[in-house]
Formats: structure tokens, sequence, C-alpha cells
């Protein structure tokens, strides 16, 4: 029988392009469940969930124009967690399944490559992921809001199409490039990656960020902009300063009303210049919310959509061999991609799902990896009253995790710290 396969999307062709022996672009959604966690009822619930998540359920193989993505034969391997979060994806991994699924004691992690989906993707999938469990193993009725979906049925033909396209404007725009300060860092000689996950009361941060006319979003980003304007004061002479911005990964699906569960995400880099004088905390959300609020208009995004779509769709590149394109690519990338930001701040909002479900979930986590070539990351998401803030590094050095969680706890938001640090 002719096995499904899927182009990629549009956001996803870059990752096999910029891959190396040593790095992917992957993200990790976990879920803790109350209870610890049944092998056979997880299992189970996976082989449950393919006919309705079938795009996750692949492996990426490589043609001679282009890569793509094959429905896998067998059941997902089910792991003990070890190691460290986002541990390394090689090529011979990804030919044989684009997601890896952990397990500790209550917990169960998902790890996706990037070219399957995004971080709003990931979390529909572990939610349904929890209901189906949650289901089976405990009889219980999951009714299908905020998100839930049912196994029985096929998916809908949005949910497993590249959107991009048809979001796209009939003009590209040109987005002006412009160098910007780079954390770095003595890197870890067996690349292990530090963790630290400041917990936070979300009503205590809501609050704070709402005395600054902020959402959670702009708030944070703010903060980091100031940790990293100082961290870049410490260490490098003022005339040689350069400007510090944040990338703010954008959901588009709300914006054009849409439902894949591929990728569908913009990055939108906002910050400032500290050359041009100091700026208080109060004016960094300024500049984040008025900066976010010019650009996240679909006028804009539709330009920037075309601005990656177009070129893929010119003749000259569909017909060049796949390691062509993949040098091409590459070059792109190191020039526009991340050379635009010095981090990213990817926050995926409160984590909902149907109150039935609440008891036996006790924690939603989200953790992106370090990037191509930032050694820094963070991402957020809220659950059951607590924001949990994951910033991940590859470095020894935890200047940036210090500043940033200690500027929040002087600003009157306590802060939890876990660690999966070495002694």
């Amino acid at each position: 029988m002719k096995k499904q396969w899927y182009r990629l999307d549009n956001a996803a062709l870059i990752f096999p392009a910029i891959m190396h022996r040593h790095w992917n672009n992957a993200f990790r959604v976990s879920v803790t469940f109350s209870d610890p966690v049944d092998l056979v009822v997880l299992k189970q619930t996976l082989r449950d969930l393919r006919h309705r998540f079938p795009t996750f359920f692949v492996r990426l193989r490589t043609g001679f124009f282009w890569n793509y993505l094959e429905e896998i034969d067998d059941d997902v391997v089910i792991d003990p967690d070890y190691a460290y979060p986002l541990t390394h994806m090689s090529r011979k991994n990804l030919r044989r399944c684009c997601i890896r699924v952990l397990y500790y004691e209550n917990r169960v992690a998902v790890e996706f490559f990037h070219s399957v989906t995004d971080g709003t993707g990931g979390m529909a999938f572990v939610k349904n992921m929890a209901a189906c469990y949650i289901r089976n193993r405990y009889g219980i009725n999951v009714p299908q809001e905020n998100g839930i979906v049912s196994v029985k049925e096929k998916p809908r033909a949005e949910e497993i199409a590249d959107v991009f396209p048809e979001c796209s404007a009939k003009y590209a725009s040109r987005e002006v490039t412009e160098v910007v300060y780079k954390l770095y860092g003595e890197p870890e000689y067996d690349r292990f990656q530090h963790l630290v996950s400041g917990i936070i009361d979300t009503s205590v941060l809501l609050e704070k960020a709402h005395s600054y006319n902020a959402t959670i979003t702009s708030f944070l980003s703010a903060v980091m902009i100031e940790s990293i304007i100082n961290i870049q004061a410490h260490n490098v002479k003022e005339k040689k300063q350069k400007p510090v911005k944040i990338s703010v990964p954008i959901d588009l699906r709300r914006l054009y009303n849409k439902q894949t569960y591929r990728n569908f995400v913009l990055a939108v880099n906002v910050g400032v210049d500290p050359r041009s004088g100091a700026y208080t905390l109060k004016e960094l959300c300024d500049q984040v919310t008025s900066q976010l609020a010019v650009e996240v208009v679909p006028q804009k995004m539709s330009a920037r959509i075309a601005a990656n779509v177009k070129p893929a769709q010119l003749g000259i590149l569909k017909i060049m061999p796949l390691p062509v394109k993949h040098f091409f690519m590459g070059l792109v990338y190191k020039q526009r991609g991340e050379s635009l930001g010095c981090l990213n701040i990817s926050n995926l909002g409160v984590a909902k799902v149907p109150g039935i479900m609440e008891p036996y979930i006790k924690r939603f986590e989200f953790i992106i990896g370090v990037q191509y070539s930032y050694p820094n990351n963070c991402s957020v998401v809220s659950y059951g009253g607590k924001t949990y803030v994951n910033m991940i590094r590859n470095t020894k050095q935890a200047e940036l995790e210090q500043v940033f969680f200690s500027r929040l706890v002087d600003l009157g938001i306590p802060v939890e710290i876990e660690s999966n640090d070495r002694v």
C-alpha cells in the first residue's frame, strides 16, 4: 500500500537545509499528570491519535528536488526521559520519526522537529494526547472544547494544509536588516543544555504587566531587552555597542482565522538601540507594545509571508537539485534569519483544557531549544494559575538568567526557580 506523504510547509523548508550534526530546530511540549504514567495506556493513546493527527506521525525523507514528510509504519517509540531536554535528533533519527515521546514518573514529553509543526500545533497535539490518555485510563468522557477534537473523525483539510500561500500578499516586503548584539559564552564541551525554569503566579505577573500597560509577552520582552542592554553595557565599550532586539514568534492562526496543525508562525523583531540613550522599563514596554501593534496586522504579515513564499515558487529554484537549494537557503538564513535578534521569547499563552481534565493534569511546559546561532532561548506557557518561563542555554555562563529573574524579583514578582544544572 502506498504511503501518504506531505510537502513541507513554507516555514518548514529551511530546517533541513540549516541543520547540522550537532543541531536541528526542535522544541518540547510536556504534560504532567496527577498519577504516574501508565505505559500501556500511553501506547494505545498514540495509536488512537494517528488517524486524527497524521502529519505528526511522519519521518523526514529526501527527494531529488525537495525534502518531504512520509507517514511511518511502526508505532512511535516511547523512551524514558534522559539526559536533558531536546538532545540532538540526528538525521538517522529523523528518517525514522520526526517526533520523540519521553516519560518520567508523572510526565509525558513530546519533542518535535520544527518541520512538523510550531509551538501552537505541538500544544494542540499534546492537549489531545492528554485528553485521549485520560479517556483511555479513567473512562472519562472529555468534551470537544478548548482545542480538544474527536479522534474518531478524519482530519479536516485545513488542519493538514500549508496555509502560508493562501495568506500571501501580491507583493513581498523588504525587511531592513540590522546587525544586533549577540549573546555569547563558552560552549559546553558535551553540548549539555542548561534549563532554568522560573515559576511565577500568573495573576501577579499579569497585574505587573498591566501596570506598565503591557501584555505578559510585551512585559517579559521588555525586561529581557533591559537585561541584555545591561549585559552589553558591562561587556562592551559604548562606541562598539549594537541594537538589542528580541524575536517574538507570532501565531498567525488568530490573525487569519486558520486552523492548521502545521507551521503557521512568523517572528517579529522588537527592541531598541541603547546608543540613542537610556530607556526606562516603562519606555521599553511602550516600545515593544507599539512595535508589535504596528507589525502584527494582516497587511504587513501577508507581505512578509510573500517574502518567504514567492522565492520558493520561482521556476529556477524548483528545478535546482536539493543540495544546491540547501546551500543557498543556508546563506539566506545566515544573512536574514537569526541575525535580526538576540534570542526568542515564545509565549504560547494559557494552555486551556476542558474542566473535567483539570484534576488529572498538574502542569504543562513548553521548551524551545537553542537556535542555529542563539546560545540562549526563552519560552513561556501558563496553566493552573502558574506561568512557566523556561530559559535554555548551551553555554557555561548563567549571566542572562541571573540578571533576568533577579530583575523580576526586584519588580516585586516572586519567582520559584527549578534547574537541571549538574552538581
